[in-house]
């Protein structure tokens, strides 16, 4: 049986004589029969095609003549399909070839921000901050299982009955979770937390109403006057669309390390050193940590460190980095208000192996962090910037802070959409002498408490 050819122009026919195609099978519901068919065909093709010379045809050209196999074996299994049927076969099919299957057009829709597979039956998909069913689904566990492991192979990661959960990445930088039986019990389950193909600057959070345009002249100050800034929220919260905006006002001619476990941020700049962790092989041998990481940028000569979000003993390794000279650094934390967010710092040193006394680790943090910036999900889906606090050092072993402005929610509208509006506290941040140094002079009324914010 012939296979499609390697050579360098590849105009000719791609395939020989058609074979016997896949058996045809009859599902009750015509949603399951399409899916057999489709799964069925892509077998056929499977054997009558060469792999290897997918990569060196355009998808275009793949599309015709998979097109024309399509038509045959349609024939053969005496399937009555319309053009425009046949043509969406074709979509399908390439997407299993080439793509992730009934997940593909999910992946190219832009207003999707994540993928949620609950068994092969089940996939639900985020849109606007508000999670709703798709109408989409697998044939069945073992076709949703091929997709899991084309995801995995492809970053050179495994998942089996003796490894059933897996952290992976897609090629355009997507989050990918996966876990198996035997832990997911009614099926396999499979998250994707879409990589933004459009970076989402801070002129597009105050269009979005995420930030009023006073805070955002705050943020430019902050980062103009190398302030340490710690982002923190929950889970989707947009703790890294925020650290990508507020790194656009660093300085082009500052060298910036980055550091993250899956590789998300999109900085501008030309002068930025991206480093990624790597997981533990099949040997359990060859992790490369955040915290190896940390320590490595050190000798990387950077101006400013940015650690994609900080989990554990990295932290530590994080604020010693910030209070020897490498000021303006920023990173993110997973927490429910600012007081939190420097709880979870100070029990992550705990977890850094040092020994170091509670006051002493406030005392590293107080000294460390300038500015935390609390960002949440609100219960209608918006993102916004709900705080922006300011750590003024220590009294006793308390770490004192002062909150500059807030996001007040004032009601809930019939429909479930959130009311309130930003306003400043009226306390003037002790920022403003350094970010005045810098060439930035912030004028009074920012923060005059009467002041609504827009």
């Amino acid at each position: 049986m012939d296979s499609w050819s390697l050579g360098s122009a590849p105009s000719g026919p791609i395939v020989g004589p058609m074979g016997n195609g896949g058996t045809e099978k009859h599902e009750p519901s015509a949603i399951e029969r399409r899916l057999a068919l489709k799964v069925s065909i892509h077998r056929a093709l499977l054997d009558k095609i060469n792999l290897g010379a997918l990569d060196q045809l355009p998808r275009a050209q793949i599309e015709v003549e998979i097109g024309e196999i399509v038509k045959e074996l349609l024939k053969e299994r005496s399937e009555v399909v319309n053009a425009q049927e046949r043509q969406q076969l074709v979509v399908e099919v390439l997407d299993e070839l080439l793509g992730l299957g009934p997940l593909e057009p999910l992946l190219q829709d832009e207003t999707i921000t994540d993928i949620l597979v609950n068994g092969y039956r089940t996939v639900f998909v985020e849109r606007h901050g508000l999670l709703e069913r798709a109408d989409t689904r697998f044939q069945d566990e073992k076709h949703l299982l091929r997709i899991i492991q084309k995801v995995v192979s492809a970053v050179g990661r495994r998942i089996d009955e003796s490894s059933p959960f897996v952290d992976a990445r897609l090629a355009d930088g997507s989050r990918v979770n996966a876990i198996i039986a035997p832990l997911a019990i009614d099926g396999s389950l499979l998250s994707i937390r879409k990589f933004a193909k459009k970076r989402i600057g801070m002129d597009k959070l105050i269009e979005f109403g995420s930030i009023p345009d006073q805070m955002a002249q705050v943020m430019r100050a902050l980062v103009y006057s190398r302030k340490n800034v710690l982002i923190s929220g929950g889970t989707g919260s947009g703790k890294t669309t925020l650290l990508n905006a507020m790194s656009s006002y660093i300085d082009e001619r500052e060298r910036i390390v980055t550091i993250e476990d899956s590789a998300e941020l999109q900085l501008q700049q030309e002068h930025v050193a991206r480093l990624e962790t790597r997981p533990a092989n099949i040997e359990g041998r060859g992790e490369v940590s955040q915290r190896d990481l940390v320590k490595n940028a050190l000798r990387m000569r950077p101006d400013r460190i940015i650690v994609g979000e900080v989990r554990a003993g990295e932290a530590f390794d994080m604020l010693q980095a910030m209070n020897t000279g490498h000021d303006g650094s920023m990173t993110t934390v997973h927490a429910n208000t600012p007081r939190d967010a420097l709880s979870r710092l100070e029990q992550m040193i705990g977890m850094s192996g040092i020994e170091i006394s509670p006051a002493s680790a406030r005392a590293q943090i107080a000294s460390a962090i300038d500015v935390v910036v609390q960002v949440a999900r609100l219960a209608d889906g918006r993102r916004k910037v709900v705080s922006l606090a300011e750590v003024t050092g220590m009294e006793s072993s308390t770490i004192t802070m002062q909150e500059i402005f807030r996001f007040k929610q004032t009601a809930r509208t019939a429909e479930g959409a959130v009311v309130g509006h930003f306003e400043a506290t009226g306390i003037r941040p002790k920022l403003l002498a350094d970010a005045s140094s810098a060439g930035i002079d912030l004028p009074s009324e920012l923060f005059r408490p009467e002041l609504k914010l827009n």
